[in-house]
């Protein structure tokens, strides 16, 4: 019987003790990657240099998404750096790059279509933050990077 009280006091103790807090799931699509400093740039905004500049956004989920409406943007305000996804479905499991310049827009690659010079890039090749919101403008997911050492950000 002594075993009773203790475990009365146990079960009472625990019937107190708050709940921990519900933990936000991860976003299973997300920003993956962001290739801010495009090989041999700056060299005066060439499509091919655009290209090389990207932002990969990774769907980690089971299912696929219907990224139509979605936007990808970069820390500034100016209404010429946010992509809006058009009728594009991201398979689960998949990865699909979003480069700079201009190109054929295919399942894997799609392309902003930028060009006219040096202001036609995206990224800053040392600090920027890319944000990935969903049609209702919410933001998915988010990645920043500060760094002049390395080329991209893996998110």
């Amino acid at each position: 019987m002594r075993l009773v009280a203790p475990l009365a006091a146990l079960v009472a103790a625990a019937a107190l003790t708050p709940a921990a807090p519900a933990q936000a799931a991860a976003p299973t699509v997300k920003i993956s990657r962001i290739w801010y400093d495009s090989p041999g740039s700056p060299d005066f905004g060439a499509n091919s240099s655009l290209n090389g500049e990207y932002v990969q956004i990774r769907n980690t989920g089971r299912s696929a998404v219907k990224l139509s409406g979605w936007t990808v943007r970069d820390e500034t305000a100016r209404a010429d750096h946010v992509y809006t996804f058009g009728d594009f479905t991201l398979r689960a499991g998949k990865t699909v790059t979003l480069r700079t310049g201009r190109g054929r827009d295919t399942s894997t690659p799609l392309y902003w279509g930028r060009s006219g010079g040096t202001l036609a890039y995206i990224w800053n090749q040392v600090k920027d933050t890319g944000y990935l919101r969903n049609a209702r403008g919410q933001l998915v997911h988010k990645c920043s990077y500060n760094s002049s050492r390395h080329a991209y950000k893996d998110c």
